[in-house]
């Protein structure tokens, strides 16, 4: 197979992490017999610096050229540590989501048995989980109307129907594919917007009879998904929900340099880690890379090629019960060994493969 990928390496770590998920691809393609042809584009605070846009017009059109988009990450502290700032990285994410029409974030939460003593929780909960937090990725607060002075501040978290029925249909949709249940996930009780994004799911449900279909509100399910993951096999929900469900799910995997997704719509789709930039890092072989090579997996496994992402997989997999790994996930006493080095044995793993 013949793949356009657009490669955004982004800010802080992005480079580092990058350069392992494509060595990855690159073997792939090799030992597969695929053609993988890269074009680089900037991003956020990089973007800023040369072009004063986060999101530059060049790198949209590298993306819409692509048949997929590579991401790493965006984000700088100086950024950070201005409140002040009228541009920010973190915009120019939220401009290629909305050009790229990517309304679906699929973030999967699996657990590695190797790595369940990471966890806060305990293994008894969370060993085998195995499910998808469904994200609607370009409407809400996030989206809406906004507003700020020095005495009052607003966001509108607005919604409608054509934004809900296409991410409940792709939700409906998974579920078929994996244990045909769904969590429909919202506010229900107090918020006018998840009054409609739940009278829409229970209007569709007659569609997907196979399925079963429940409903939570997002603080009893804040709670449960730590307490009873393995109760989940597709969550979905709005934006500003899918946001902090997603970041929580870190606690059972162990670490958030484990976690890959993929954000789909209506053109590129795009695949990258679930972490951010980590800029106090940068250069310095401390990054995780598991969570960009499991992205590039993804970005395979897409276009049918389920293959080759079950190799790449395996070979995650046996890193990590070779404790070859980055510092914050290894066991006590174990050897050192850094972005580079992991991305190497990997490599060299699917090549003997």
């Amino acid at each position: 197979m013949k793949l356009k990928i657009a490669i955004l390496a982004g800010d802080g770590i992005g480079p580092e992490i990058m350069k392992q998920g494509v060595a990855v691809l690159d073997t792939i393609a090799k030992k597969c017999g695929h053609e993988f042809i890269y074009e680089e584009a900037i991003c956020g605070a990089h973007a800023i610096e040369e072009v004063g846009d986060p999101y530059p017009d060049s790198t949209h059109e590298v993306c819409m050229r692509a048949d997929a988009v590579l991401f790493a990450a965006v984000g700088d502290l100086k950024y950070d540590n201005d409140p002040t700032a009228k541009i920010r990285p973190e915009t120019g994410l939220l401009a290629m989501r909305k050009k790229l029409g990517l309304f679906a974030n699929v973030r999967p939460v699996v657990t590695f048995d190797c790595l369940l003593h990471k966890s806060p929780l305990k293994d008894e909960l969370i060993r085998g989980a195995d499910f998808i937090v469904l994200r609607e990725l370009t409407g809400g607060m996030y989206f809406g109307e906004r507003h700020q002075d020095d005495n009052m501040a607003y966001d509108t978290d607005i919604y409608t129907r054509p934004e809900i029925e296409r991410i409940l249909k792709l939700g409906f949709e998974m579920a078929m594919q994996r244990n045909k249940h769904l969590t429909v996930v919202d506010k229900a009780n107090v918020l006018a917007s998840s009054r409609l994004w739940r009278q829409i799911a229970k209007e569709m449900e007659p569609r997907y009879p196979e399925v079963h279909t429940d409903y939570m509100f997002i603080d009893n399910a804040s709670m449960r998904v730590l307490t009873e993951p393995r109760f989940f096999d597709v969550i979905v929900t709005e934006n500003t929900f899918g946001d902090i469900l997603t970041d929580e799910t870190s606690c059972i995997t162990g670490s958030m340099g484990l976690q890959p997704s993929s954000s789909l719509g209506e053109h590129t789709p795009l695949f990258e880690p679930v972490h951010g930039s980590w800029p106090q890092a940068a250069g310095q072989n401390l990054a995780n890379p598991l969570a960009q090579i499991l992205s590039a997996a993804m970005l395979l496994e897409h276009f049918g090629l389920n293959r080759e992402g079950a190799l790449i997989r395996k070979a995650v997999n046996a890193s990590l019960d070779a404790n070859v790994r980055t510092p914050e996930i290894q066991v006590e006493g174990g050897a050192k060994f850094g972005t580079r080095e992991v991305g190497e044995w990997i490599v060299k793993y699917i090549n003997n493969a």
